[in-house]
């Protein structure tokens, strides 16, 4: 089930009251669990659930894992990124105690060793970055938008922290802060450019927008899922990391507004979709229809808890409890 107060985001206050209630339930229980769980895949979802778990995690070949790994048990409950140990354990816990390594945070590199992050590069050679749904009280936020796009501006808008070492973003708020066609505003202060300073404003302001800004920070946008669930439409050069949302696989100019990685086309593509609604509301329907598939909260459990399954064959720490996984390829040893 999922809450949302006011402003369309999640409720932080049942989500933290959910997790540490979750933490007095023995692991025992929920390993029970996992072979109904994982059997429980509906006939007509198997292949969109097993390309995700493969997109995600994608080691099909034989790996020792390093010995002085940590265990599952050793993974605690820190001050710091509570989400990111809440999440994983709520995955983690269905199975035994295992090795496995976790890289919380915005992670915008790929480890040395296969490590479990929430996000990574978009490259072909980011095989060590194994997605899990992490953060996601705050990343996977859906909006209920009522407004038409007929009735919203013709404006770009755009709120976010904004920092000199996040280049892109700063370079963009710099250079189109007084234009005419976009309302950009910093939400942070005590910077050496808070002229580019505004106040925070609710979703439901971003929502009578016909164009928002997606623009990638430490890692990937993390208000891209909810603008890709209004009657808005995302506005971003073509994203360089992912996450559980599989950016990867947006599609430009049919997800997203895509604009030139200089900035220098933007003027020109939002003048073209002010003129043309119709194209505008293409990409809102491929955009909601992306969507949907992230909101169907069952099918999302047994996709992460496959990706970690998946994970402990490739590192032969158990055998799977499914037989769909590629066969595991010698590696001379």
């Amino acid at each position: 089930m999922r809450f949302f107060n006011k402003n369309h985001k999640n409720n932080k206050f049942i989500y933290y009251l959910r997790s540490y209630l979750s933490l007095i339930i023995p692991n025992c229980f929920f390993r029970a669990l996992l072979k109904n769980k994982l059997s429980d895949i509906p006939k007509e979802d198997f292949k969109e659930i097993l390309t995700r778990v493969n997109y995600y995690n994608k080691i099909n070949n034989e790996i020792k894992y390093p010995d002085n790994s940590n265990l599952l048990s050793e993974i605690k409950l820190g001050k710091k990124r509570k989400t990111y140990f809440f999440d994983s354990f709520s995955v983690f816990r269905y199975f035994k105690n295992y090795k496995a390594n976790f890289v919380f945070g915005d992670v915008n590199h790929v480890p040395e060793i296969p490590s479990f992050v929430k996000s990574r590069p978009i490259s072909s050679n980011n095989q060590n970055s194994i997605i899990l749904k992490l953060n996601k009280v705050r990343h996977f936020n859906f909006v209920n938008d009522n407004f038409s796009i007929e009735k919203k501006k013709n404006i770009l808008f755009g709120r976010a922290a904004v920092y000199k070492y996040q280049t892109k973003r700063f370079d963009f708020y710099n250079k189109f802060f007084k234009h005419h066609l976009c309302d950009l505003g910093q939400i942070n202060k005590g910077t050496d450019h808070d002229f580019l300073f505004k106040r925070k404003v609710s979703l439901d302001h971003h929502l009578k927008h016909k164009f928002i800004l997606c623009i990638e920070g430490n890692d990937v946008a993390s208000n891209l899922k909810w603008v890709m669930s209004s009657n808005s439409v995302a506005v971003m050069p073509k994203p360089k990391f992912e996450t559980w949302f599989m950016e990867g696989k947006l599609i430009p100019d049919f997800h997203y507004i895509m604009i030139k990685d200089d900035y220098s086309d933007l003027e020109k593509k939002i003048n073209y979709y002010i003129k043309n609604i119709d194209k505008l509301k293409y990409i809102i329907s491929n955009a909601n229809e992306f969507i949907s598939k992230f909101r169907d909260l069952k099918k999302e459990k047994i996709i992460s808890l496959l990706v970690m399954e998946k994970f402990f064959k490739m590192t032969n720490q158990k055998e799977s409890l499914v037989n769909f996984f590629p066969k595991i390829k010698k590696t001379g040893k």
